[in-house]
């Protein structure tokens, strides 16, 4: 079989708090994200990973979150040119939304698919494109995490401990390496972390 010289990345992008939780107790409650989330450094964050990608990868709660809000932001008044990028983005480009419940699409450009994420993703890769960016949704990234599919792994840090709620990193996760590709400090303490699957 002939190498593939440029294959997509799976690039997985979450937000967790500093003692390791993506959501509280209810998931809801997106209160402790938004201070940090409208940084700069957080804002620039995304569209460095977005740029790149020509795929979404969602899960379904999160592609009904992501694509409910998202299209409000284009042609809103005062927003941020950076937020109003990424909503074009997201509207535009391909996206694969994981669903066992959902059998069509309320949104445009977006396949249902209901088939065990790794699989999804060979899938993907074996196809013509940039980076399949996974968005945020937990529970994919760490079923991609749990069969070490990722390839990038993007997180932004932020300075608050939750105290309770749901992890990213449970036990038993394949051992091996990563390598810091870019660590970036910006407003009330965020710290946005890319790192790269050693192979």
């Amino acid at each position: 079989m002939p190498e593939q010289t440029a294959a997509r990345r799976v690039v997985t992008n979450i937000a967790l708090s500093l003692d390791g939780h993506y959501a509280k107790p209810d998931p809801m409650d997106m209160g402790w994200v938004m201070p940090y989330a409208v940084t700069d450094v957080a804002r620039d964050h995304l569209t460095s990973l977005w740029e790149p990608a020509t795929t979404a990868l969602l899960g379904r709660v999160n592609a009904e979150g992501f694509l409910g809000f998202w299209p409000t932001v284009i042609g809103m008044e005062g927003a941020d040119p950076r937020d109003e990028g990424f909503a074009k983005w997201l509207v535009d480009t391909e996206k694969v939304v994981l669903s066992s419940t959902l059998d069509k699409a309320p949104w445009e450009r977006t396949a249902i698919v209901d088939k065990p994420t790794a699989e999804v993703v060979e899938d993907l890769k074996a196809a013509e494109g940039g980076d399949i960016l996974v968005l945020a949704s937990a529970s994919v990234i760490k079923s991609l995490l749990a069969e070490d599919k990722v390839d990038r792994l993007a997180l932004t840090v932020f300075p608050v401990f939750l105290g309770a709620g749901p992890r990213l990193f449970d036990d038993g996760l394949p051992e091996g390496g990563w390598t810091l590709v870019s660590q970036t400090a910006g407003e009330h303490g965020t710290l946005c972390l890319v790192y790269d699957r050693v192979r």
